[in-house]
């Protein structure tokens, strides 16, 4: 009985076509920032800050940028990693040039250079698709960490072949280095991540959006109405790389703190694909859902036996939080293959009418 839209009339194209049209998920969306601005950095220690959200923050935002490219475009990529990496090594080197620059500035530059590297290895997507584009872009991957190991101007040469994160200020604050604290790191990853969750929810919903998801259905058809692939793909995985890069900075500037090149390996690119197909592919809110349940899910199976007083070895809650992620997959892939994102809205379908069953 909450959750109706009686009454809410709309009385223009923009109104009917808002993303969100209904009052409740305006006020719904209204609390939800409320609780991340105000109840989470008030209520959460350290430890709840630095490893649940900040990474939860970051994850989402790398999911939104495959999504936007696997979920929206219809191009299968495997070098998320490498193009977080690519963002990362950007924003280090942008740190030792311009160190008085605000570090929110710089990570934000560093996603146009992962959009710069994005767009010449997506040049093969003009002309192969499916399979042969995701090895295309599996050797993206390789050789950005080829890249990150081999040549030390990238990690200034250091000896040990790391970054190490340096402190850097923004807006008068402390964000990067070991004396910021988490409280100043959280809300300059919620701002970015919510500032480009937003710019993302334009342009899948605008123009460029529609011209995305044209060339994902049928990309002949969509060429025969006026849709140019060359734009439509190269667009795609420019501002796929670009959230990519973006995400990978706020990795190691903003949790991390240093980084080698296996951090940004095959094993990160397949985790980010994992939580956009179990979020859900061509949706921002399933993004979340996907970062939250591939995340967030095994440090509460970590912490779960703790609660009841169980002493259980770290190693067998390793392996047992890895046997439940993965037949979680399975039963998802199964049952729902739209991902969480379908759960969602056949949740909020069936409060819509309910009592009713239809």
């Amino acid at each position: 009985m909450f959750y109706r839209e009686a009454g809410q009339f709309k009385t223009s194209y923009r109104a009917d076509m808002a993303v969100f049209p209904i009052l409740q998920d305006r006020i719904g969306l209204g609390v939800i920032v409320l609780v991340a601005v105000v109840l989470v950095p008030l209520l959460g220690d350290d430890f709840f800050l630095n490893t649940i959200m900040i990474p939860f923050l970051i994850m989402a935002l790398a999911t939104i940028g495959l999504n936007i490219l696997t979920g929206y475009a219809g191009q299968l990529s495997l070098g998320a990693g490498g193009f977080m990496g690519a963002g990362a090594y950007a924003c280090y080197k942008l740190t030792t040039y311009f160190p008085d620059t605000n570090i929110l500035i710089l990570v934000l530059a560093s996603g146009l250079v992962s959009a710069a590297i994005g767009i010449v290895f997506g040049l093969p997507s003009l002309r192969i698709k499916g399979f042969y584009l995701a090895v295309a872009t599996l050797a993206a991957q390789f050789f950005l960490e080829w890249c990150f190991i081999r040549i030390p101007w990238l990690y200034n040469s250091n000896a040990s072949g790391a970054i190490e994160v340096p402190g850097r200020t923004g807006f008068g604050l402390v964000l990067t280095g070991p004396s910021a604290t988490p409280e100043a790191r959280y809300f300059a990853v919620l701002g970015l991540v919510a500032l480009l969750t937003w710019i993302a929810s334009n342009l899948v919903h605008g123009r460029i959006g529609r011209s995305w998801m044209m060339i994902r259905d049928m990309d002949i058809a969509a060429e025969l109405i006026g849709v140019r692939p060359l734009r439509a793909k190269l667009t795609a995985f420019a501002v796929s790389s670009f959230y990519l890069g973006v995400a990978g900075a706020m990795m190691v500037f903003f949790w991390l703190g240093a980084a080698e090149p296996s951090s940004f390996s095959i094993n990160l690119s397949f985790l980010i694909l994992f939580m956009t197909i179990i979020g859900g592919l061509g949706s921002l809110v399933g993004s979340f859902f996907g970062a939250a349940f591939i995340f967030i899910l095994p440090v509460l199976i970590r912490a779960a036996p703790r609660t009841f007083g169980i002493d259980v070895a770290a190693d067998a809650v390793q392996h047992l939080t890895y046997m439940i992620i993965g037949a979680l997959i399975i039963v998802f892939l199964i049952l729902e293959p739209h991902g969480l994102a379908r759960l969602w809205q056949v949740g909020k379908q069936k409060l819509r009418t309910w009592p009713f069953p239809y």
